[in-house]
């Protein structure tokens, strides 16, 4: 349930979170100081920087989805369950839980499910299509479609920033689970 609230964090304003139950509380408690660790870090802020002159305020959205694929890529360096089995377990649990989550989610899931969306994120086709429909969502104002074309002239650079970044992220995260779940 954890994971849940993670997921669905973006989308919970304020102190709407206190109507979830406490696991997914904490889900978007750690998803927030996840968000601010990682705004503030400065190998994000490299990689932000990269971007910023060709895609403004949307360089830090971008950077996110880069990020994604590098992790979804290198998963196994991450974790012993297979990718695959991790998604699909993560999809039965929004599934068994769709009526707790926000409308905006209950209304993409079935696309996400059909498509794969966090299955495509491995590769560099599944990258494009998410940017594409993110370009979209901004009525083709971000550009954001053609920011692969920056994922693949500095691949290199943007993997070994994410992977020295996510290497803290993964102490400070769970650290601050603890914290949370210690104030609970």
């Amino acid at each position: 349930m954890v994971t849940i609230g993670n997921f669905i964090a973006d989308g919970i304003r304020g102190k709407k979170y206190k109507e979830y139950p406490k696991d997914i509380q904490t889900g978007i408690l750690l998803h927030r100081q996840i968000d601010t660790f990682t705004d503030a870090h400065p190998t994000v802020r490299k990689s932000t920087k990269r971007l910023h002159k060709n895609y403004g305020h949307y360089a830090g959205v971008i950077v996110d989805i880069l990020y994604d694929h590098f992790l979804a890529k290198n998963w196994e360096q991450y974790s012993n369950i297979p990718f695959a089995e991790y998604i699909d377990d993560f999809y039965d649990t929004l599934e068994k839980h769709f009526e707790i989550l926000p409308p905006r989610i209950q209304k993409m899931l079935p696309h996400m499910l059909a498509d794969n969306w966090l299955l495509s994120y491995a590769s560099i086709e599944g990258i494009t299509k998410v940017l594409e429909g993110m370009n979209r969502r901004t009525k083709n104002r971000s550009q954001m479609n053609l920011a692969v074309n920056e994922l693949e002239a500095f691949y290199k650079e943007f993997e070994a920033e994410f992977t020295s970044f996510f290497d803290e992220l993964i102490t400070f995260s769970k650290t601050k689970l603890a914290e949370i779940q210690s104030k609970q």
